[in-house]
């Protein structure tokens, strides 16, 4: 079983913003690029989850009118970390000892002070089993989510058999770009 990460396509903000869970849109050509690549290369009859955010939603719109075929869910699970008071904040902006405590503490901190990575990881991981489980009883072969780099990073980790990090050094640095997608096997139990 194969399960299909799609990141959203690049988000209408400035450079260097922290923008976890702000609700902003994606470039609307861009999306209608990356559906369309998407559309061309997805197994029929797919089940689709998509992050509640506008980002994602507006590609799976786009993705929904090239592939009827599709059958599309919300999944709240699958949306980016919230980075809670530093939402829409420059980077850069970001004190020091902010990230210090984040970085000592990786796994359990709150940066932000609503989630922490482990948390993420922790819905990644229930959103992996829940579509794995509905693969496996539809018959299918692979599903898709229409995500963020944040939640394809911590897929990757799950796909892995590692649930929980200690040491920010352990998370993935290599996500994909926007509109971009990778596959990784639906492996591991229900």
């Amino acid at each position: 079983m194969t399960l299909w990460l799609i990141r959203h396509a690049q988000p209408c903000v400035a450079p260097g913003v922290c923008y976890g869970v702000l609700d902003i849109a994606a470039e609307a050509l861009a999306t209608q690029h990356a559906a369309a690549e998407l559309a061309a290369v997805l197994p029929q009859g797919l089940q689709v989850w998509v992050s509640p955010l506008q980002r994602c939603e507006l590609l799976a719109q786009f993705l929904r009118g090239l592939r009827p075929d599709l059958a599309f869910k919300t999944d709240l699970r699958l949306g980016e970390m919230n980075f809670g008071n530093w939402e829409g904040v420059p980077w850069a902006d970001v004190p020091r000892t902010a990230l210090d405590a984040w970085t000592a503490d990786f796994g359990e901190h709150r940066f932000g002070g609503v989630e922490s990575v482990n948390m993420v990881l922790a819905r990644v991981h229930a959103a992996w089993s829940d579509t794995r489980a509905a693969v496996r009883s539809s018959g299918a072969t692979a599903a898709l989510w229409i995500t963020h780099a944040g939640v394809i990073r911590a897929t990757g980790l799950v796909a892995q058999g590692i649930d929980a990090l200690n040491d920010a050094a352990q998370w993935p640095q290599d996500g994909p770009g926007y509109g971009q997608w990778r596959q990784v096997a639906l492996r591991g139990s229900v």
